[in-house]
């Protein structure tokens, strides 16, 4: 029985590493803007190729030691969506920031006494919003101060086929909502290139006992409406209860591609 649950926590910290979000303008850089635009559209679909570390536990067992790689993750990806967007109209910003991803896994058992395989289901959520207001904004340069909040979903799903529990089904997870403050800039530093990062802490006990979240890298402007960006960013969650544990770093590169319009009637 110990080595299906350690399958099956398995299964579930695969999922954790399909989280990923990046609900701020650092993906758009616009060296052109002025104070007058009106109001702009930003919409950037990107991939976060992040692993993870840290503690994941289940169905009220200890947690457990989890070390999964980006390629790990792929392999068990059966859908993902990650797309980031953003209003602006001068120095004011509101962006949303919405992540999916289905992940299935296989299970064999050792001996089939209990059951023969298990069908292994995670589906992960995390959708976050943010209301921001830049302090500094000149010159294709901004130092924006930003806060809202960030909502979490995990659902894990383990079906068994053979054995004296075939045809049962478990469930197990969790939906919790952060407070989120913290900060971003961008920087134009000629030649269409710009340089961008952010920080961010959250939780507070509300939801998450503590969460933080940073990332720095540099984008290229292809034309007034398209850019692409490449940066590294590091996300940290400490979550449990009621047996649910979510204890973990999650890391790796990013890239992302915009496109920018204008909402003006």
């Amino acid at each position: 029985m110990g080595t299906i649950i350690d399958r099956f926590r398995l299964a579930a910290l695969v999922a954790a590493g399909a989280f990923a979000l990046s609900p701020f303008n650092a993906l758009a850089a616009d060296p052109t803007r002025q104070e007058d635009e009106g109001w702009t559209m930003t919409v950037a679909p990107y991939l976060w190729a992040s692993g993870i570390e840290g503690e994941s536990g289940l169905f009220g067992f200890p947690p457990q030691d989890v070390d999964v790689s980006f390629s790990d993750v792929l392999q068990h990806l059966k859908f993902g969506f990650m797309g980031v967007s953003e209003a602006r109209n001068g120095r004011f910003t509101v962006s949303t920031d919405i992540v999916y991803a289905r992940l299935n896994a296989d299970i064999n058992t050792p001996h089939g006494i209990l059951a023969s395989k298990i069908d292994a289901t995670v589906s992960t959520f995390m959708g976050t919003a943010l209301a921001g207001y830049s302090l500094y904004y000149e010159d294709g340069t901004n130092f924006d101060v930003m806060a809202g909040a960030r909502l979490w979903s995990v659902d894990n799903r383990f079906e068994f086929h053979g054995g004296a529990i075939d045809g049962t089904s478990v469930n197990d997870g969790d939906t919790w909502v952060d407070p989120v403050i913290g900060a971003k800039f961008k920087a134009n530093v000629g030649n269409g290139i710009y340089l961008a990062g952010w920080g961010l802490v959250g939780g507070f006990g509300v939801g998450s006992k503590s969460m933080w979240d940073v990332m720095g890298g540099a984008g290229y402007q292809f034309s007034e409406k398209t850019s692409m960006f490449v940066g590294y960013r590091a996300v940290h969650d400490k979550y449990s209860h009621d047996g649910f544990v979510n204890k973990v770093t999650q890391q790796g590169p990013m890239l992302g591609f915009t496109y920018k319009f204008s909402m003006a009637q």
